[in-house]
């Protein structure tokens, strides 16, 4: 397939992406929209006239976003606790044109598990989101040319999806690589919504967002930090070339999620609004997209392992 390209770059904000694109009608749910990259997302989504659903733990913390945008609002959801991502689905009547799965948690330092017993990392970023879409189907199903954006990043670059110890029940827990086998579930998620419900009119697409300060970061300690780049020896934040602000780093989901630039584009992989060349993973991989996060085979195979789960 040819790649994908757009006329915009890593400097592009979500804003200036959606600039002269008229979402007035359209229905969205964005998850974690009440914070960091959500809020931004939120904002563009909701400044082209879309009217937005937040799903998010804390809906208190969206009131400025609902001030800005009165047709906004704001319903608690618990994506690590499947009754709360069901009671969420059940209450949503009409058509969904769009479900954008921004929350996420990273490199919790200690291994958690959901009310399902579910890794929290993979239960959160992954299972949760992938209970909200099949909870969705129906509604997306009844949008003309609905679209699912999953956000993955980088560190799916750095572990593919481990079937035989999911959960790290037999091998020892590792921050770090839980929180990339999740975001390679995250584009496994893409790949699988792009191959079962194409027949529907449903596109799925992932991204990376890039390095933004975020409260993402929050269960990384110090030592996490600078080995990351991120903090120097005084406890200072480091920004670099390549950090974006919020703005920026939302342009990408709101060009899956709503630019008519990627009207019947599914199953494929963007960072810096572009879309991503298949790489082979691995530690000197710096860029794109691995082989194993975009395996159809594996899509399938993780669609069979969570779809019980979520019934």
């Amino acid at each position: 397939m040819t790649p994908i390209t757009t006329p915009f770059g890593m400097r592009t904000t979500a804003a200036e992406v959606l600039d002269g694109v008229d979402l007035s009608g359209r229905r969205m749910v964005v998850t974690g929209g009440s914070s960091g990259l959500g809020v931004e997302t939120v904002r563009a989504l909701a400044g082209a006239g879309a009217q937005v659903t937040i799903a998010t733990r804390n809906p208190d913390a969206a009131k400025p976003l609902l001030e800005e945008f009165p047709r906004t609002r704001a319903v608690a959801v618990d994506l690590a606790d499947l009754a709360s991502v069901r009671a969420f689905c059940d209450d949503w009547s009409g058509p969904l044109d769009a479900l954008v799965a921004n929350a996420g948690v990273m490199m919790l330092p200690t291994r958690e598990v959901s009310a399902q017993g579910w890794e929290l990392q993979l239960a959160t970023n992954y299972l949760g989101h992938f209970g909200l879409a099949v909870g969705l189907h129906s509604a997306l199903r009844s949008a003309e040319n609905a679209r699912v954006v999953v956000l993955s990043s980088g560190a799916q670059l750095r572990a593919g999806f481990d079937f035989d110890d999911p959960q790290f029940e037999r091998h020892p827990y590792d921050p770090f690589v839980a929180y990339a086998r999740s975001k390679t579930a995250d584009v496994l998620l893409a790949v699988g919504l792009s191959r079962h419900w194409a027949k529907d009119g449903i596109t799925a697409n992932a991204c990376a967002p890039g390095w933004i300060h975020t409260n993402l970061a929050r269960h990384l300690d110090k030592a996490t930090l600078q080995a990351l780049g991120l903090m120097d020896a005084e406890g200072n934040r480091i920004t670099s070339d390549h950090h974006k602000t919020p703005a920026q780093g939302a342009a990408t989901t709101v060009l899956l999620a709503a630019s008519p630039l990627l009207d019947g584009v599914s199953g494929r992989y963007f960072e810096d609004n572009q879309e991503s060349a298949v790489v082979d993973g691995g530690t000197e991989a710096m860029a794109g997209v691995a082989r194993w996060s975009v395996d159809p085979e594996a899509a399938d195979r993780l669609w069979d392992y969570a779809l019980p789960a979520v019934r």
